[in-house]
């Protein structure tokens, strides 16, 4: 998404004139101490939809696969808690089996990345994040407790996106209108600010929804366990990737008038 830099020309040196008083060549300044120039709205908008976990496709939409990590990503955020259902389910009266190999498989993903050489954000929080339900699980006795983080994580999302919309400064926008090339010039518009804001809404329906189907799953105890897990693996990548996908859909600028260049 950046523009392509032009290096600058150095002006031509003119020979000096001789004879007292004459002007004197002036040095030309080296490169390496030139200020940078300051980045384009393009390199702004790469960077911050990178940032972000955002990504564009070559036809300009968002590429909703790889913004939710790609395949890879999508394994790493399925797979641990998979995992500690399927040997929970095994052997109910080995926790600890359970837990260590939900564990073992977020390490897996982590040592790939390493090898692979790829950033290590997403996995390293996934890890941290599955350590962290390993030892509630653990420490309360209870399979379900593997999974009561991620109510807290959707909660902290909804009350921070329900804030933007609130304060006019929607996520959907701040992420969106990177992507689409709009920087914040669409906070001029008030049609475009009530679209971001509904976009954002979307989302903030896909966590609630979790919350509405997972939460009383929660509170039956082990009984409830493998719905529970059945829920978050189909309530997790799958309804993010369509949430996103809609919210994109639903915030598309109008189209250019005949003759304009029509925006991203």
């Amino acid at each position: 998404m950046t523009l392509p830099e032009h290096p600058d020309r150095a002006p031509q040196d003119r020979p000096a004139d001789s004879g007292p008083g004459a002007a004197q060549p002036v040095a030309s300044q080296p490169a390496a101490s030139r200020p940078a120039a300051p980045p384009s709205v393009a390199q702004l908008a790469g960077d911050y939809a990178a940032k972000a976990g955002l990504h564009r496709s070559s036809n300009g939409n968002i590429d909703v696969l790889k913004s939710a990590g790609g395949i890879q990503g999508i394994a790493e955020s399925i797979l641990p808690g998979l995992v500690f259902l399927i040997a929970f389910t095994i052997d109910r009266e080995n926790l600890t089996l359970a837990v260590i190999a939900s564990l073992a498989v977020a390490a897996v993903f982590t040592v790939a990345r390493l090898v692979q050489r790829k950033p290590l954000t997403q996995a390293l929080a996934g890890f941290i994040g599955v350590g962290l339900s390993a030892w509630l699980a653990t420490s309360t006795g209870k399979a379900e407790n593997f999974y009561v983080l991620g109510f807290f994580t959707n909660l902290g999302y909804i009350v921070a996106m329900s804030i933007s919309v609130a304060v006019r400064w929607p996520i959907a926008g701040l992420l969106f209108g990177f992507i689409r090339n709009e920087g914040l010039d669409w906070r001029k518009d008030p049609k475009r600010v009530r679209a971001y804001s509904i976009g954002t809404w979307v989302i903030v329906a896909v966590l609630v929804l979790r919350l509405v189907v997972q939460v009383p799953l929660y509170f039956m105890g082990e009984q409830g366990l493998a719905a529970l897990a059945t829920t978050r693996l189909l309530m997790g990548a799958p309804l993010y990737i369509l949430g996103v996908w809609i919210a994109w859909l639903l915030t598309r600028p109008a189209p250019a008038a005949a003759g304009a260049k029509e925006p991203n």
